[in-house]
């Protein structure tokens, strides 16, 4: 099991002293074997993994630990057993002692489109909601923050991102814990900057979401929102009847202007759209790592601008705004 004792001792004395009453409780629903059958074998890879000292620990476009040379052929192949025990692995790239993990997503394409439009994060408090496994907080780290914690409810994720770190120092200050925004205490105004990237529109209620995210900042704190959006004027939205690009929990798909209204509603200032980007072919894919349908699957074969189901295809926005 994941020890999080020493994250959460570290975390009593600060600002983020409530949650830290609560993340025990909160950790252990998290991962429950009872309500996740697949954990302990997930768990388990983990540990099968070889117990090796990795040479090098570097974050670029991919997150590389370790080189071909701190490990055998014998533990090389136990190493990717333990890997491919994981997929799907969606976000990334990695390496992993040479091995590449070649996710889904090029995460770092979204990286390089939002890093020059967002405040320095060196020294910050950043929190990431729906993390997944974890990629852009090592993005995060790399860029000077002081400490990063992301949070999403997938044990596989959280699995995944410690099959990394368990081969870091103990006291490197990125974590990731098995729980959603609604874990947090209300009012905890507890970080410099909040990241929410491709949360928005997997909730019921928009602006409640808007409301938890205003929740976690710091008088002053910069949010930083990405999200898929259709075009149109102030006031436009979609709101699928079924799925969306072959997905069952899509709720609202607002409009640039009309987000940027919604944060000014929901108490930020300052909001502004800072980059739209219409999801391509090569970004989003299957790959050995990710062998399920992906987004080539869910467009219209005779019209790629067109979801499976006659929708805008996938276009996504980033926001930044600042809580007064």
């Amino acid at each position: 099991m994941i020890d999080y004792q020493p994250f959460i001792d570290s975390i009593t004395p600060s600002r983020l002293r409530r949650w830290a009453e609560l993340l025990p409780e909160q950790i252990a629903q998290g991962l429950s074997t009872q309500r996740y059958g697949d954990l302990p074998d997930w768990l388990a890879a983990m540990d099968a993994m070889p117990k090796v000292s990795p040479s090098v620990f570097e974050i670029g476009d991919s997150i590389r630990l370790g080189s071909k040379d701190d490990i055998t052929d014998e533990q090389r192949e136990q190493l990717v057993t333990a890997l491919k025990a994981l997929i799907p692995w969606r976000k990334g790239p990695y390496h992993f002692f040479d091995t590449f993990i070649d996710t889904e997503w090029r995460s770092d394409w979204k990286w390089d489109r939002l890093i020059p439009h967002i405040s320095d994060l060196t020294g910050k408090q950043v929190l990431d909601v729906g993390c997944g496994n974890g990629y852009h907080c090592w993005r995060m780290h790399d860029a000077g923050a002081a400490r990063v914690i992301g949070i999403d409810p997938s044990p596989r994720f959280v699995v995944q991102f410690h099959m990394l770190k368990q081969y870091l120092d103990a006291g490197t200050p990125v974590d990731l814990l098995p729980v959603g925004i609604e874990a947090l205490p209300e009012k905890l105004e507890a970080f410099d900057t909040t990241f929410s990237m491709g949360v928005l529109y997997h909730r019921r209620s928009p602006m409640d979401h808007l409301r938890e995210l205003k929740d976690t900042l710091k008088p002053g704190g910069e949010l930083v929102l990405e999200t898929l959006i259709v075009d149109g004027p102030n006031g436009t939205v979609l709101v699928p009847e079924g799925r969306y690009a072959m997905m069952n929990n899509v709720w609202f798909l607002p409009s640039a202007d009309t987000l940027v209204s919604w944060l000014t509603k929901c108490g930020f200032k300052n909001s502004r759209c800072v980059d739209i980007n219409t999801t391509s072919l090569q970004e989003q894919r299957v790959t050995d790592w990710m062998q399920f349908q992906s987004l080539e699957n869910f467009l219209d074969p005779e019209d790629m601008s067109l979801t499976a189901e006659g929708h805008p295809a996938p276009k996504r926005g980033i926001f930044i705004a600042t809580k007064p």
